[in-house]
């Protein structure tokens, strides 16, 4: 048996294990996690700057070894992450839904593991832990393909998973990291379907299309980014260059950063201006249309290809549009299905903007950076998904599980 069917088969093996556990014991575990992750900070430091200095030896983007770095701080977050994980309501076993036909059979919908759930992704290794801490609350194995970048503090971090699991008497198989980085691997578990249930890429757009053409799993597609937030005529300018500001560049490198601006053109006179000089202590490159260009001179004339691209940089691009029908028009067109944001004081324009964006995230005055599982409440996320099956938006626990109908009877036959 090849070595991939080897590790799909002990997850499978795994999985069965862990969608009987109770909830008591998985909690202990996850804290026991928590614990053993902070207590292991140097070892995962030392890992982690092993990367950064192969990936800065290499030329890697300044933003993306931002995505790639670790520090105290960071894994102390991994720990909380596992900690709120822990506190979270366990959805197996959930009642969805119960009636009685007219036969008289008890019909009960109930929550159940997904069972083996894959993860290939980018230089990320933050998600080792929030995928790996998801999954085993909602009674999954996980198989994990991590970036090249990053698989010195991918391994610190699974060994310190895997090391807890074992002192509960649980299989370490139930996490499991792929060491080898080569595409040959990833392909081999993009089409393992005789042990994987579901697969779930995050990275970039073009890499989460390569996998959803490449796999044989189903896949649920999460992660590109390209946000827009539109500034409305009844906007309240100050309030809509905090916002962007904050959308574009507090953590640029991340998909639910904000790339491109849209803006009502009875105001774009007065804001533009106002907002180039906000963003320029963050060195950001402004593109822009050609009626944004004649307000801001200096901006770099956006090409056709700029609307539909997902920067991931200090890059914004502008659109100046003559109605909130425009917007939204140009919005669908270009975006990822990811999160989009209106900043306006009035109502209709709120609720004809959150009633005809397709997106999976709509927003009315706050920054499309929130789109976050931890932000919303759901402990860590496994990712966003953009697509309309299954889930949508952050993906916390119920989204890691599938139902089964539970049918009672009294030796009732069909007629």
């Amino acid at each position: 048996m090849q070595a991939i069917q080897k590790i799909g088969q002990a997850a499978q093996t795994a999985a069965f294990e862990l969608g009987q556990l109770a909830t008591a014991t998985k909690n202990q575990v996850l804290l026991a996690m928590a614990d053993a992750l902070e207590a292991a900070t140097p070892t995962i430091l030392a890992a982690n700057q092993q990367d950064m200095a192969a990936a800065d030896a290499n030329h890697v983007r300044q933003v993306m070894l931002d995505r790639l770095k670790l520090d105290q701080q960071r894994v102390k977050d991994m720990a909380a992450g596992l900690r709120q994980v822990a506190a979270l309501a366990d959805p197996i076993g959930e009642l969805v839904q119960g009636w009685q036909t007219e036969s008289g059979l008890q019909i009960a919908q109930q929550r159940v593991p997904l069972g083996v759930i894959a993860m290939i992704y980018e230089a990320r290794p933050n998600v080792t832990v929030d995928a790996a801490a998801l999954t085993f609350k909602a009674g999954n194995a996980v198989i994990l393909r991590g970036g090249k970048e990053a698989l010195r503090s991918n391994i610190a971090l699974a060994t310190v998973l895997q090391t807890v699991l074992t002192q509960f008497n649980l299989p370490a198989t139930a996490i499991q990291l792929l060491t080898d980085t080569t595409h040959e691997t990833a392909q081999a578990l993009m089409q393992l379907n005789e042990y994987v249930d579901v697969l779930i890429p995050r990275g970039s757009g073009r890499f989460i299309q390569t996998v959803v053409q490449t796999a044989t799993v189903p896949v649920i597609e999460t992660g590109a980014g390209n946000c827009h937030v539109y500034v409305d005529a009844d906007a309240d300018l100050a309030m809509a260059q905090k916002i962007v500001v904050n959308a574009k560049t507090q953590r640029p490198s991340v998909c639910n950063a904000m790339e491109k601006l849209v803006v009502h053109q009875q105001i774009a006179a007065e804001f533009l201006p106002q907002l180039a000089a906000a963003l320029a202590p963050f060195h950001v490159e402004l593109r822009g249309d050609a009626q944004a260009q004649a307000i801001l001179p200096q901006l770099i004339p956006a090409t056709a290809a700029d609307w539909g691209t997902e920067y991931n940089d200090y890059i914004m691009a502008i659109k100046v549009v003559p109605d909130i029908t425009a917007a939204i028009s140009h919005i669908n067109r270009y975006n990822t299905k990811h999160s989009e944001a209106i900043i306006t004081n009035n109502y209709a324009h709120s609720q004809q903007f959150t009633q005809q964006i397709d997106a999976a995230v709509v927003y009315v005055n706050a920054s499309t950076r929130f789109t976050d599982g931890f932000e919303f409440g759901f402990g860590a996320e496994i990712g966003i998904s953009t697509q309309k099956l299954h889930a949508r938006g952050p993906m916390g626990l119920t989204a890691l599980t599938s139902t089964k109908y539970v049918v009672r009877g009294t030796g009732q036959v069909r007629p």
